[in-house]
């Protein structure tokens, strides 16, 4: 007996140790899952935003001081201009095409400017034919490779410098031409012209993402383009690609490659190139002011093309109206089934089958209630009732019968509510069929009617449970993505006016940046960041659902 009643208490300690154990188990397993991917997401929120960041602010969203702004960019202008006079230098080292049309451009000025002043006949051919030579000199100076070559072409127009037909005339932009690129000579290997433009566009790109368009320059026409890093995470990696060159070599043959990295101030060395390697990156604070930024209207602002910059408000909004209409749809539908089944059949062989199709629809994966949500909503049903309503019962204007011809948000929510209908059937009718017979036949025995007595004694009794089945079905048509995909959802577009329009949503918008594999890379925070507000999102629409069960359930029991 003593030995029966131990074994009976080991093994209910056995069983509660393990209840334990799996709960934490379970709670850990979702720790390690979400804490990387809030931890993520949160930095869509908490950053430190650089003077790029709030010049976009400004400029796309209005948001910011306009002076504060304007004055901090005008100091950092002046730290970055030491960067931009030394890669002006050594673009005209390299790029002499520019040179060339310049000297081309100053010899027709020339000839204008002899016409203007009235010279004419032999003095006109003569001044003309002197300024061809010198043309003809800088534009092989600055076409050869030899630096003897070049020095000498070079001196010979430098020569003429104090010639008096030149003095006070357009030609005198050839001398400057002329000492200018004796500089340039001075620095730059003019053999490895070919691998310096090439290292040199390079160059150029990794200060375009770390700058933006320089002050002056034709604005792109992508916003992503228009400003350059927004974030000091952004900018930490955009530097590396400046200081250093990374290659693929061969060590061996027959051996997988290795990424070789070279630091690019050696590459330009003796250059004028050179400092700004050291320079960019030890006043790196100085050239984008860093603020530790709570960017509090992610959660309203509008995302540019790309999702590269702005927020997820749309995205929230367009969330909660899918999640919304569908519960709208389902809901209803779900309990009318649910109390059909148990109160107004017996068990026989249809209802069997019935039931047996129901926990089918539960297992179908999502993207088969997509395809069939485009094929019978967006396909055949929505623009039937639109050619009908418009043309026959006149009850639908006709861009109302146009929207219903496209994907939408009605499309998109009866999807979805076709998706989580089996959930919600089966736990209403679990619900319904535990509520105690007893409270229905006090009912009858009191004279209520059968109708009467679901609806103010079975349902409320049935509610708590009923609310479990619409908790779990609020998750899954919020973060639910493949039926939405072919049926209202959209990257981007404007806030819709009526449900008749696509909109976008958070599943929708996370996914599109995961395709993207270039977009992914670039603003990894962005697709957390969606992912974690839609988390937070399922997670409110859960707490207040389970609030309004327990309260039902405290009424229930007269608390």
């Amino acid at each position: 007996m003593g030995f029966r009643i131990f074994s009976r208490d080991f093994a209910d300690r056995c069983f509660t140790a393990f209840s334990i154990m799996s709960v934490v188990l379970m709670v850990c397993v979702l720790v390690m899952v979400l804490g990387p991917m809030m931890l993520h997401g949160l930095k869509a929120v908490f950053f430190f935003g650089t003077n790029e960041f709030r010049e976009m602010q400004l400029a796309v969203f209005g948001h910011g001081d306009s002076e504060r702004i304007r004055r901090e960019n005008g100091e950092i202008e002046e730290a970055r201009l030491f960067v931009y006079e030394a890669v002006g230098r050594f673009r005209r080292g390299i790029d002499t095409d520019h040179l060339s049309d310049d000297v081309r451009d100053i010899y027709r000025d020339y000839g204008s400017y002899l016409r203007d002043n009235g010279v004419s006949g032999e003095r006109y051919s003569t001044l003309r034919a002197r300024a061809k030579v010198l043309r003809d000199t800088l534009q092989d100076a600055f076409e050869s490779r030899d630096k003897g070559t070049v020095q000498r072409n070079l001196q010979s127009v430098l020569e003429l410098r104090d010639d008096p037909d030149f003095r006070g005339t357009v030609i005198e932009a050839y001398f400057e031409k002329a000492e200018s690129y004796t500089h340039v000579v001075e620095s730059v290997d003019l053999s490895k012209r070919e691998q310096y433009a090439k290292a040199f566009d390079e160059v150029q790109e990794a200060l375009s993402k770390l700058f933006g368009p320089r002050p002056g320059e034709l604005l792109p026409a992508l916003t992503i383009d228009q400003y350059g890093a927004t974030r000091w995470d952004v900018v930490q990696r955009e530097l590396q690609k400046l200081l250093w060159i990374e290659e693929w070599v061969e060590t061996e043959p027959g051996q997988p490659m290795v990424k070789h990295r070279t630091a690019r101030k050696e590459f330009f060395a003796n250059t004028d190139l050179e400092p700004i390697f050291d320079y960019t990156e030890k006043n790196l604070y100085r050239l984008f002011r860093p603020r530790l930024t709570f960017y509090w209207r992610y959660f309203l602002d509008e995302s540019t093309d790309g999702h590269y910059f702005g927020g997820c408000g749309p995205e929230i909004l367009g969330t909660l109206a899918l999640t919304f209409f569908s519960m709208l749809f389902s809901i209803p539908l779900g309990i009318i089934s649910a109390a059909f089944l148990v109160e107004c059949t017996s068990d026989n062989i249809v209802v069997r089958v019935i039931r047996t199709c129901i926990n089918t629809l539960a297992g179908v994966p999502s993207i088969v209630f997509g395809l069939f949500g485009m094929a019978f909503f967006v396909l055949f049903l929505f623009p039937m009732l639109g050619e009908f309503g418009h043309e026959t019962l006149g009850i639908f204007s006709a861009e109302t019968a146009k929207n219903l011809t496209k994907p939408n948000i009605l499309a998109a929510s009866f999807t979805l509510g076709l998706l989580v209908l089996p959930v919600i059937i089966r736990a209403s009718e679990e619900a319904i069929r535990a509520v105690p017979r007893t409270y229905k036949e006090a009912a009858l025995a009191l004279g209520a009617g059968q109708f009467r007595t679901f609806m103010t004694v079975i349902l409320p009794a049935a509610a708590p449970g009923i609310f479990t089945g619409i908790i779990l079905s609020l998750s899954r048509a919020a973060g639910e993505t493949a039926p939405i995909l072919f049926t209202g959802a959209i990257a981007f577009g404007p806030v819709p006016d009526s449900i008749l329009e696509p909109t976008r949503a958070l599943s929708y918008g996370s996914y599109d940046i995961a395709v993207g594999d270039r977009l992914a890379m670039l603003v990894p925070h962005k697709q957390y960041g969606m992912v974690m507000t839609l988390v937070a999102l399922v997670l409110t629409l859960n707490i207040i659902a389970i609030w309004i069960r327990s309260r039902s359930s405290r009424k229930l029991r007269g608390i």
